[in-house]
């Protein structure tokens, strides 16, 4: 029987790298290159440190730091599983709850703020907004599977729901209570660079790769319904677009 060690090799004994970054070396090149798989699941931790010849502190030590960095993930009364990278579909138009959901992970939110204000000239000329149109502004760190993946800044019109707090989970179930769900969308992708206090609230380093995704929603007769800035983990998620060609 192929034990783990066989797969991912052992560690050096004449690397002089403390032994945690050693162990984490060695899952993250695995991870990479798909020697091990998403949702394929590793050895109890007693296992691992046996097979490694180390203490379950550093094999702890090690998992903890992939599990920051999304790579890994920890489910309660299952053990530690290679994370899937989501997959976001720029042909369709759902909100993140909804793309959680239907790949059977757990979404939940962390409120930065939630507020009521005055249109700005950029939100304004973005959404077609005549100044000093009230507007809600929602501001949260997004999770799967207790995994960061974005941070999320939403503007919408104040006439199309009925207050900030009516934003509990998913801000389209709130904008479809009150007929005002987008039924189309423009969207924006390019890469960034995550800010010091965006990289803190994601729990990754200063200037790791992300994208941004700028979307501008609509109802059905044009008129703009959402103003949308989501900074995503470029280390979790990948943007895929069907492309066809059609006749003439």
């Amino acid at each position: 029987m192929t034990s783990f060690t066989d797969r991912i090799g052992a560690l050096n004994p004449a690397d002089h790298a403390p032994l945690y970054q050693q162990l984490q070396r060695a899952l993250r090149q695995a991870i990479n290159e798909r020697v091990l798989s998403p949702e394929d699941a590793l050895p109890a931790e007693r296992d691992l440190a046996e097979e490694f010849s180390v203490s379950r502190i550093t094999v702890r030590k090690a998992l903890d730091g992939l599990v920051n960095e999304g790579l890994l993930i920890r489910r309660q009364g299952a053990g530690t599983f290679v994370a899937a990278r989501v997959e976001k579909s720029f042909s369709k138009l759902s909100s993140f709850s909804e793309d959680m959901a239907a790949r059977g992970r757990s979404a939940h939110s962390v409120w930065l703020s939630r507020s009521r204000g005055a249109v700005t000239p950029d939100e304004s000329m973005a959404m077609g907004l005549s100044p000093g149109t009230a507007v809600y502004r929602f501001n949260r760190i997004r999770y799967a599977d207790g995994v960061t993946m974005a941070l999320e800044f939403s503007t919408v019109p104040a006439d199309a729901l009925p207050s900030a707090e009516a934003v509990e989970t998913s801000l389209y179930e709130a904008l479809e209570q009150t007929g005002h769900r987008p039924v189309r969308a423009l969207q924006r992708l390019r890469a960034v660079l995550f800010t010091q206090e965006q990289a803190d609230l994601l729990g990754v380093k200063a200037k790791d790769a992300g994208l941004l995704i700028e979307r501008r929603g609509f109802l059905a007769d044009g008129q703009a319904v959402e103003l949308t800035q989501s900074f995503y983990r470029g280390d979790a998620y990948d943007f895929v677009a069907e492309l066809s060609t059609q006749s003439s």
